[in-house]
């Protein structure tokens, strides 16, 4: 027959396995949770910047300031945001004009007009950030108020600002709960040592007593931890490289309208993957560390 003792420690170390693979399962489901926010975060500021690339603010020039568009351009250049400005002659106004029609008909009746061109040079310039727009505007609109050489200003109004604004609230978002989800995990994993050092309170003592110091003791409990963590991170890193490959794929990178195309899966999965297992380590190791440090303290 099998001793008592031995009996309860075959249970422990039962219970112990138990518990350090509850605790990976639950690291696991939190990873897999956090890595669906790291691909839509960072797809929502990849889309986020190509939308702030593609905006420019349209300035054209008065009729009387023609001549002027040099120290036009060096003036609106010198406003705080703006990262470039590219000067189109009236000539290319026109044509983007009449290409703007599918018609050849209605393109035939304005061809007349080139001769006797209305339209205005226009300057298209383009911020350095998104939340820059409003402010680039103003000063420009400013400028057109002072009789300045600017003519018609345009850069989609309010609608352009909400949609940075959205896109910026999104990834300000989708970064909390990043972070709410790390400290879940942390916790889940800190609960685990907690109950694995409980468990194993006698073991401690005697090594204490032995003179073990507090770095021996705490080792192989860190140790633990992060090999919960890299447990915990496996099937989410295999979850993120085939599923973004698949969904890239059959999506044919973009996700619901041209508007919105998807990163690139090489190497983005690998930068993810990468994160998700440093992510899997570090939560491993800090609560395995703040478990031991606490109960070491509190057996002085």
């Amino acid at each position: 027959m099998i001793s008592r003792p031995i009996k309860e420690g075959f249970s422990g170390v039962g219970r112990h396995w138990a518990m350090s693979i509850s605790s990976a399962i639950a690291v696991t489901i939190t990873l897999v949770i956090i890595s669906v926010f790291l691909l839509l975060t960072w797809n929502v500021n990849n889309f986020t910047q190509n939308i702030e690339s593609s905006l420019d603010i349209y300035a054209s020039v008065d009729y009387d300031a023609e001549n002027q568009e040099a120290a036009l351009k060096k003036k609106i250049e010198a406003i705080d945001g703006v990262e470039s400005v590219e000067l189109s002659p009236k000539s290319a106004e026109f044509q983007a004009y009449l290409d703007s029609f599918s018609d050849e008909r209605t393109k035939e009746a304005f061809e007349p007009y080139a001769s006797d061109n209305p339209m205005h040079d226009a300057f298209y310039v383009k911020a350095a950030d998104g939340s820059k727009i409003q402010s680039i505007a103003d000063a420009l609109y400013e400028m057109k108020n002072n009789n300045e050489g600017l003519y018609e200003i345009s850069y989609g109004g309010q609608s352009t600002i909400s949609i940075v604004d959205a896109m910026a609230n999104i990834r300000k978002i989708g970064m909390i709960l990043v972070i709410g989800l790390i400290l879940l995990a942390i916790f889940l994993i800190q609960n685990t040592i907690k109950l694995t050092i409980t468990a194993r309170a006698t073991e401690i003592e005697i090594m204490r007593n032995v003179g073990a110091s507090n770095r021996f003791i705490r080792s192989p409990f860190l140790i633990e931890g992060v090999i919960i963590g890299i447990l915990g991170a496996a099937v989410p890193i295999g979850l993120t490289i085939w599923g973004y490959i698949a969904l890239y794929n059959n999506a044919g990178g973009i996700l619901i309208s041209n508007m919105f195309h998807l990163v690139e899966p090489y190497p983005f999965v690998y930068y993810v993957s990468g994160i998700l297992l440093l992510m899997g380590i570090v939560v491993g190791f800090i609560g395995s560390w703040l478990s031991v440090t606490r109960y070491l303290r509190w057996k002085r």
